[in-house]
């Protein structure tokens, strides 16, 4: 079952986390189709939000398709976005790396900035290729 961790310093509304955090465990195939997400009930305790907050990230998740809520009953997912497993060396990779990073003296932001940068370059760069630039 995922765990919401809420940031109330991150400039992200609230429900937009519960919503990215739920897409991310799809992604990385911790949540699979069929799976009951907490109840708007638990999210709270263990959050302190309001409830509603909960209930309109799971109308989100409803409206995308991803989840949906069977009355009486809780939400389930619908559909997984999982492409790449949680146990990838992919990941393992990623993890050293971003331990090498830290023992560096980098900060979480500042590994979060030059990660980006690196996405950036390579998805864009592939992005041209699909749409036939050749630069």
């Amino acid at each position: 079952m995922v765990e919401y961790r809420i940031d109330r310093h991150s400039g992200v509304a609230t429900y937009v986390q519960i919503v990215q955090q739920t897409k991310q465990a799809l992604r990385l195939g911790l949540l699979k189709q069929g799976d009951k997400l907490p109840t708007a009930r638990e999210v709270v305790e263990a959050t302190a939000i309001n409830p509603n907050t909960v209930l309109k990230a799971y109308r989100e998740l409803e409206r995308e398709g991803l989840v949906e809520a069977r009355r009486g009953l809780g939400t389930f997912v619908r559909r997984g976005l999982s492409t790449t497993p949680a146990d990838s060396p992919l990941r393992s990779e990623l993890a050293a790396w971003a331990e090498r990073a830290r023992e560096a003296g980098l900060g979480r932001e500042d590994v979060a900035a030059l990660f980006t940068a690196v996405l950036d370059t390579h998805f864009a760069a592939g992005e041209k290729h699909l749409q036939g630039d050749p630069s």
